[in-house]
C-alpha cells in the first residue's frame, strides 16, 4: 500500500520535529524519528530535526503505513451536518465527542460516526481520515472535515496562511478590562502536567482576539477570534488574563470561588447549571477548495449551555432559541 501523505504549510519560525508533533499529534521522539527515517521533506529536501522553518515552506510528511492497521469501526452517534458535498463536510460538534480515534477512544469518536454515515473521508494523518483542525472532546460547534486528498491539502494550507475564518463565543468568569482585548502569549506544555498547556516564554507564538458581546452581573459573553491554533489555546488565554471560561475543569482558576461578595451566590448558581467548559465554535467561514466561493456558517448557542446562560441573562434573553443572533453576537460591530 501507498504512504499516507500528509501536507502543511509551516506558519512560524519553529523546529521541524516540534511543528510535526503538533500537526500530527505525536511525540517529539516520535516526530524526530520520521526525519530520522527521512520521511520528512521540506520544500522537496530532506531536513534535520533541529531545521528551523518559517513561514510560507511546505513540509511534506511520508507516513508508513500501520503494520497492523486499526479498522474504523462504524459507530452511530447522532450528528447535525449543516453543509455537505463532494469536496468537505461541515459538522456542529456536540460536546463529549472526541474528534479522531485514540487511545481510549477508537470506536466512539466523530470520525467512527461519519463513516457509520456513509461519509467519505480524505487526507490526514493514519486513523484521522479527513480531519483539517479540531475541537476539544468537550467543546461544541462548527468544523471541516474534507472528503477527498486535495480538499484537505487546500484546507489545510488555507488554515495555516489564516485564511480560515475561526469565532467561538464563551462565557468568561468577570469582567474583561476593555472590551476589546488582544491576547499574545506563547503556549507550550506545561512543564510537570503534560495533558496540560501554559504560557511559556519559549512557546509557540499564539493570538487571540477578544470581544465583549454581553455583560452580566458576574461573567461576560466574549466573542473569540483565533488566529493561530494551538491546543487549548482559547481556555489558556482566557485564564492567563484573569477571566477562565466558566465549567473549565482543568483551567478554571476556582471556578465561581473567584467571584466574591454580593455575586457569589449567583457565581455557584451559575457554574452547578454549566455540564462543562462554555466554550461553543459559533461561526466558520473559508472558501471553498475546488469553486473558490466563500462559505460561511453561524451555529447559536447550545441547548446544555442554555441553562447557564439563562441564569446570567434577563427575561427576554431566557425566552430566545437563538440568544447568540439576540445579542449581535454575529454582527461585528455588536
Amino acid at each position: 500500500m501507498p504512504d499516507i501523505r500528509f501536507s502543511v504549510l509551516a506558519e512560524v519560525t519553529e523546529r521541524v520535529d516540534r511543528f510535526l508533533a503538533e500537526q500530527l499529534q505525536l511525540s517529539r521522539t516520535q516526530a524526530a524519528r520520521l526525519v530520522a527515517e527521512r520521511a520528512v521533506q521540506v520544500n522537496g529536501a530532506e531536513v534535520r530535526a533541529s531545521r528551523v522553518l518559517v513561514r510560507g515552506e511546505e513540509v511534506r510528511v511520508a507516513v508508513p503505513d500501520d503494520p497492523a492497521p486499526r479498522r474504523l469501526v462504524p459507530t452511530h452517534i447522532a450528528l447535525d451536518i449543516v453543509y455537505e458535498d463532494e469536496h468537505l463536510a461541515v459538522i456542529n460538534k456536540p460536546a463529549d465527542l472526541v474528534v479522531h480515534p485514540a487511545p481510549g477512544h477508537w470506536d466512539d469518536t466523530l470520525v467512527n460516526a461519519l463513516v457509520a454515515r456513509g461519509l467519505t473521508l480524505a487526507g490526514g494523518a493514519a486513523g484521522r481520515p479527513g480531519i483539517v483542525h479540531r475541537l476539544d472532546r468537550d467543546t461544541s460547534g462548527l468544523m471541516v472535515v474534507a472528503r477527498t486528498d486535495e480538499a484537505h491539502r487546500r484546507l489545510s494550507h488555507a488554515i495555516a496562511a489564516r485564511k480560515v475564518s475561526r469565532t467561538y463565543a464563551a462565557l468568561a468568569w468577570g469582567h474583561l478590562d476593555q472590551d476589546r482585548v488582544t491576547i499574545e502569549a506563547p503556549l507550550a506544555r506545561h512543564e510537570r502536567d503534560r495533558k496540560r498547556m501554559a504560557v511559556v516564554a519559549t512557546g509557540r507564538p499564539a493570538r487571540t482576539d477578544a470581544s465583549v458581546v454581553a455583560r452580566f452581573a458576574v461573567a461576560d459573553l466574549v466573542r473569540l477570534e483565533l488566529h493561530t491554533g494551538r491546543t487549548h489555546q482559547i481556555r489558556v488565554h482566557l485564564a492567563h488574563i484573569g477571566h477562565p471560561v466558566i465549567g473549565d475543569p482543568v483551567y478554571g482558576l476556582g471556578g465561581s470561588r473567584r467571584i466574591g461578595g454580593a455575586g457569589r451566590p449567583l457565581a455557584d448558581r451559575v457554574e452547578r447549571a454549566t455540564p462543562r467548559q462554555a466554550l461553543h465554535a459559533a461561526a466558520l467561514a473559508f472558501r471553498h477548495p475546488a469553486t473558490r466561493e466563500l462559505l460561511e456558517f453561524q451555529a447559536d448557542w447550545p441547548s446544555d449551555l442554555m441553562p447557564a446562560l439563562g441564569l446570567l441573562g434577563d427575561s427576554d434573553l431566557i425566552a430566545e432559541s437563538t440568544p447568540l443572533r439576540y445579542l449581535r453576537f454575529f454582527t461585528r460591530d455588536g
